[in-house]
Parts: structure tokens; sequence; C-alpha cells
């Protein structure tokens, strides 16, 4: 047996919970465009695997202060 390839694409419920994430909150970025990229694949929204994690860096902090 063949062990099946998992997809990158992830949709909205997995990739919350991938960002550890509420599903609202990330409805809410997308609408807002402050979100993930993320792409429509027959009319489902769809998050790349790497558009997370790129996502994620561009918000890393040393400190909980302002900028």
């Amino acid at each position: 047996m063949t062990e099946q390839r998992k997809s990158p694409y992830l949709d909205t419920i997995e990739a919350a919970a991938y960002l550890r994430l509420k599903k609202r909150t990330m409805d809410n970025m997308r609408w807002l465009g402050t979100g993930p990229k993320f792409r429509k694949h027959g009319g489902r929204i769809c998050y790349h695997i790497d558009d997370l994690e790129a996502w994620s860096k561009l918000h890393e902090r040393n400190s909980t202060s302002g900028l």
C-alpha cells in the first residue's frame, strides 16, 4: 500500500486550528484584509500551509510592548 499524501491546502477551520485561532477570527481577518493569504478553489476558501507560516512569521515579536 502507498501512503496517501496530505494536501497542503487547509479549509478555514483547519487553518484556524493550525494557527490556534477561532474560525470567526479567520473570517474577520479575511474580510478586513489583515489575515493570511487565501485562495478560492471552486468557490471554497483555502489556505496554503506556507502562506499561514509566512503570515505567522510576519507577526513575530520579542516584547508585548509597542513596536
